[in-house]
């Protein structure tokens, strides 16, 4: 497993134990107990570490390069094989969005994400998990097919944001996030919004409207990331720890100042140290929030979702 900076302790405790196993492995000495008591203190070491970690650190942990990624997600909470749908009938398949048709429980959905890659190779053709415009407009195309058979809608976001490139420009990429921000408002199913990493600027929101909007617990959603606002703050990602603080991205902060509805706890030690409970506790969750969403009429779930986006910021002096 890899350990992310601020889990030396862990990493310490881990070796230990690795070699108390090597030495019980080549000889006939019992080690079970010193094993036992090294796994406890390593499990506890890690429940104190995440209990306080800081803005920075949980952006660390949305990066972590063995977390869930989003076709991780979907094949592990649908209940048959997943039919991944491509284009944009425009341009091309951008490969940083996925989308397609799943069922969780025997109930049919509509699946979209923003889908990194395991390894650097994966990354690469995934494009980090920066889409393109005709990403979006693949996205776009994709909920208006499941409008048009009345199913639901679940988005996974994580993205660093969306393509920065000149082509990316050329091809209308303001124009398609903007698009499919004004689309989904009026879209007639339900729709729920997870974000299972990095929720960067409009690459996230270009998917991010939603009558439910959720958040993994290390997670976090912002109009910049941490590093880019250190650059244009103090010229310098030298203070990438206090944009980080400033922003106010994590999942608490954003469920504290009402801009998301709710939190998704994951495992200690974040949901890349325990995939099949994290995958348990996403389909859950998006059970019980579609089992509600179901009984409103499509009039009252767009209704509920422009009050809801458009009543945030508002205040009274």
């Amino acid at each position: 497993m890899v350990l992310l900076e601020f889990e030396t302790q862990i990493q310490e405790l881990t070796e230990q134990l690795a070699k108390i196993k090597e030495i019980g492995e080549s000889s006939e000495i019992d080690v079970s107990q010193s094993v036992n008591e090294l796994e406890d203190k390593i499990e506890k070491k890690r429940e104190e570490i995440y209990f306080n970690l800081t803005p920075w650190q949980k952006v660390q942990v949305s990066r972590h390069p063995e977390r869930p990624y989003t076709l991780d997600y979907i094949k592990a909470i649908t209940d048959s094989e997943f039919i991944e749908l491509h284009g944009d009938r425009g341009v091309k398949d951008d490969k940083a969005m996925v989308g397609g048709f799943g069922s969780i429980d025997g109930e049919t959905v509509m699946f979209i994400g923003q889908q990194k890659g395991a390894n650097t190779k994966l990354r690469q053709y995934r494009n980090f998990g920066m889409a393109n415009p005709e990403g979006y407009r693949k996205a776009l195309r994709l909920m208006r097919l499941a409008e048009k058979f009345n199913k639901p809608i679940v988005t996974f976001v994580d993205t660093p944001g969306a393509y920065p490139g000149l082509e990316a420009e050329e091809r209308g990429q303001g124009e398609a996030i903007a698009r499919n921000i004004y689309e989904m408002f009026k879209i007639k199913v339900p729709i729920i919004v997870v974000i299972i990493g990095e929720g960067a600027s409009g690459g996230a929101i270009g998917i991010g409207i939603g009558d439910k909007v959720m958040m993994l617990e290390y997670t976090w959603y912002s109009v910049i990331s941490p590093e880019s606002c250190s650059s244009i703050l103090w010229r310098s990602w030298d203070y990438k720890k206090d944009a980080a603080t400033a922003l106010k991205l994590t999942a608490n902060d954003m469920y504290k100042n009402k801009l998301i509805d709710g939190i998704i706890k994951e495992p200690t030690g974040g949901a890349h140290n325990n995939r099949e409970e994290i995958f348990v506790t996403v389909k859950k969750t998006i059970k019980e929030e579609l089992k509600i969403l179901k009984e409103r009429t499509p009039e009252k779930l767009i209704e509920d979702r422009i009050n809801k986006f458009t009543n945030i910021g508002v205040f009274k002096e």
